[in-house]
């Protein structure tokens, strides 16, 4: 899960304690699409986009996919996630792309999609890559 740290950072999303925050503002039929499949308890990385282009943490969906209220259109829905946890090391989009084992994956071949998959294989380099 993609986020400019200027408009919703992990330092907030830390803050944001137990009860979580929306995932809202996806416009994007396929990221949307990818929040409906999840499922309470699943995990997610949480990526700082644009500038920094880190995987910072992991969350958590404590809500599954429903209406987002900044939608206007009612087309939209969104999830309701809370901080897992952080990692020791950030994981830069170029440590990524560099990783032949990692060039497969959505964050690579659709870089403005801010909602994506992730396998069981590369979620557990990436977990160990970020030092957890």
């Amino acid at each position: 899960m993609k986020s400019e740290p200027s408009t919703w950072s992990w330092e907030q999303q830390v803050k944001a304690g137990a009860k979580g925050e929306g995932w809202d503002g996806v416009r994007n039929y396929q990221a949307s699409n990818n929040m409906k499949k999840m499922a309470v308890g699943d995990l997610c990385f949480f990526y700082h986009s644009v500038k920094e282009r880190d995987i910072v943490g992991i969350v958590k969906v404590i809500k599954t996919y429903h209406p987002d209220p900044t939608d206007k259109s009612k087309r939209f829905g969104m999830v309701r996630v809370a901080k897992h946890k952080a990692l020791k090391n950030k994981v830069n989009l170029d440590q990524i792309k560099s990783d032949d084992r990692l060039n497969h994956l959505a964050l690579v071949k659709q870089s403005r999609l801010s909602v994506m998959p992730i396998d069981k294989k590369s979620w557990t380099i990436i977990c160990k890559l970020g030092g957890i």
